[in-house]
């Protein structure tokens, strides 16, 4: 990829979200009350492994508690008859989100984002559930004032750049299950489950263009499509019109043929027979994707870093656990540890993309300790390694491996080339495989402030580490001279 990494349609990125590198996604929501979903593999793991059937009926992500609550046959429905009663409806959940959420530190969540030394952070400002978290003027369809009884919108939006960061809005406008009405259980739900009236998208639209006109977020992030219509494309240019340095996401793609009976009855069976074959498709296939829209500025691949990294600006989502909303079921064994997650960061910001990654508060605005510890360790790494990742760019080549086995990655600042050893030996040389030693002078460990010496070994090169030294996730190594890969 190369250093002058451009937007999908052939725009440049806006240069602040290039520089921020890492963002804070918060899921919160009248799910984080019962804030639960079954364990188990990733989403992305899941899908791949047992379908999309088996993927809806399992959920790992909390915030599709409305609708994996209503699969007959659900951990989530056993769970949620268990806990609350058959007869407690979803909707249920809403008296205590308000008393919860009413006194929600809000400067505590924006806190976080900034001590994991994020330039942004974004709010799911209406999630599938279609409750939004202000006091929106427009009238749900089917549900009226369905909406949050305190601005979490505003207050947040404020909070968060009180804190310096830059503030995004979610808005999910493919899905609506206080809409549509009927659970989402089989593959072709997927998109079917898409709103196809047009009542539905000028209700869309107007929530997307208050939330625009009220509080210009600095990023908007749609999710799954925009329903059918003609909508989106005036939308988008009045958003860019208002925020002329904001960035939209590819997630607002509209999908066509979805409305009329024989298409849907044809999308049904196809989405049957898909199901039926799933282990025989192509591994690669067998992926959660989104269709892509030509008004975005980058791609949001999620959960999973592409095995062929995008050609323009890129954003990786996931949670900081197996679910992005609160999930009090998870433990450590579901939650990336501090190292893992300061791993993740430095392969995605090598192969030009952000991190976004998802923290869910409960319904009282508290981000666990187990969650907001991860964050914390990586915020402590990048205040140690800015010199590699402020303003960087990336290198030539994303990385590859070490001749004892380890990963290494690389960006470049101002023409410095930054070696990160992603899997740092425990003492002794590192050879780095790939990268040639012949122009490269000396080196310089950033985390020791400590100049190291450098030779050649058949070509590659050899970076003499000490042997005493802190423990240190990714090790981070300044290349003086002309470093260039072999």
């Amino acid at each position: 990829m190369s250093a002058d990494s451009v937007a999908i349609d052939g725009r440049s990125p806006k240069s602040w979200f290039d520089e921020a590198k890492l963002g804070v996604f918060v899921h919160w929501g009248l799910y984080s009350v019962p804030a639960w979903a079954p364990l188990g593999p990733d989403l992305q793991t899941l899908l791949h492994d047992e379908g999309p059937r088996e993927m809806l009926r399992r959920m790992p992500y909390a915030e599709w508690y409305m609708n994996t609550m209503a699969i007959p046959g659900s951990p989530t429905r056993a769970h949620h008859v268990a806990t609350r009663g058959a007869d407690f409806a979803y909707d249920d959940f809403r008296p205590a989100f308000d008393e919860g959420s009413a006194e929600a530190d809000l400067d505590a969540i924006a806190g976080l984002a900034a001590d994991a030394g994020a330039g942004y952070l974004v709010l799911t400002s209406k999630h599938s559930d279609g409750f939004a978290l202000w006091p929106t003027a427009q009238k749900h369809p089917r549900k009226g004032d369905w909406h949050a009884r305190r601005d979490l919108v505003g207050g947040l939006a404020d909070a968060v750049r009180a804190s310096g960061l830059r503030m995004g809005l979610y808005y999910c406008a493919g899905y609506d299950w206080s809409y549509v009405g009927h659970p989402m259980r089989r593959g072709a739900d997927l998109l079917l489950g898409i709103p196809t009236t047009r009542d539905y998208e000028r209700f869309a639209a107007a929530q997307v263009r208050e939330l625009v006109d009220r509080y210009a977020p600095d990023v908007l992030w749609g999710d799954v499509a925009w329903p059918v219509g003609d909508e989106i494309d005036a939308l988008v240019a009045h958003y860019r019109a208002k925020v002329p340095d904001g960035l939209v996401n590819d997630r607002f793609a509209v999908i066509p043929g979805l409305d009329g009976r024989p298409r849907r009855a044809l999308l049904r069976v196809a989405g049957r027979a898909v199901e039926a074959l799933w282990s025989r498709l192509p591994s690669e296939r067998r992926r959660l994707v989104f269709p892509p829209s030509p008004l975005a500025d980058f791609t949001t691949p999620e959960y999973r870093v592409p095995d062929i990294l995008p050609e323009g600006k890129w954003e990786l989502a996931r949670g900081i656990g197996h679910s992005f909303g609160a999930n009090l079921a998870e433990g450590p064994g579901e939650i990336l540890a501090g190292d893992a997650l300061v791993r993740l960061f430095c392969e995605v910001v090598a192969g030009g993309g952000n991190l976004l990654v998802g923290v869910g508060p409960d319904a009282h605005g508290r981000v666990s300790g187990a969650q907001a510890a991860p964050l914390r360790e990586l915020g402590a790494w990048l205040r140690r390694n800015a010199a590699a990742i402020r303003g960087s760019r990336p290198w030539t080549v994303s990385g590859g491996r070490t001749a004892e086995g380890g990963r290494w990655a690389a960006t470049v600042t101002a023409g410095v080339v930054h070696l990160l050893l992603l899997d740092p030996p425990a003492r002794g040389d590192v050879v780095v495989r790939g990268l040639s030693s012949e122009r490269v002078v000396a080196a310089h460990h950033l985390g020791l402030d400590r100049r190291l010496a450098v030779r050649a070994a058949e070509g590659d090169l050899v970076v003499s580490l000490p042997d005493a030294r802190p423990a240190e996730a990714v090790e981070v190594v300044r290349l003086e001279g002309e470093p260039r890969p072999r």
